[in-house]
């Protein structure tokens, strides 16, 4: 049974930075993506970063602040939150996929605030 577990969330200022961490177990396939995802209240969940073998992509809303990278070694995924704002307070969720399907965590909050 496929586990995937966030840490790394809590309470920051503007202008802060935090280290998101994800570790995906119990898979005998490879995790192809991995990403992470956020939902704010009142809001649908939305994409924040997402890095493949190939690839990085980031929402418009983040680029340039948040870095994702991954460890496959170890089946991790972190994501460096600089410059934080606001606007970023959310709940976190730790995404992968492999053949067999795909897996979320159960969130970690983040939240802005001075």
């Amino acid at each position: 049974q496929v586990q995937v577990v966030e840490s790394g969330g809590g309470l920051v200022q503007p202008g802060g930075s935090l280290r998101l961490s994800c570790a995906a177990s119990g898979s005998i396939f490879r995790f192809n993506s991995m990403a992470w995802y956020r939902q704010a209240p009142g809001k649908e969940r939305g994409m924040v970063a997402i890095i493949t073998s190939a690839d990085r992509t980031y929402a418009d809303s983040v680029q340039g602040r948040f870095t994702i990278s991954r460890d496959n070694a170890k089946n991790t995924v972190n994501l460096q939150m600089n410059s934080l704002k606001p606007e970023d307070t959310a709940v976190y969720y730790c995404y992968a996929d492999n053949a067999l399907g795909h897996y979320w965590g159960q969130g970690t909050q983040v939240t802005v605030s001075s």
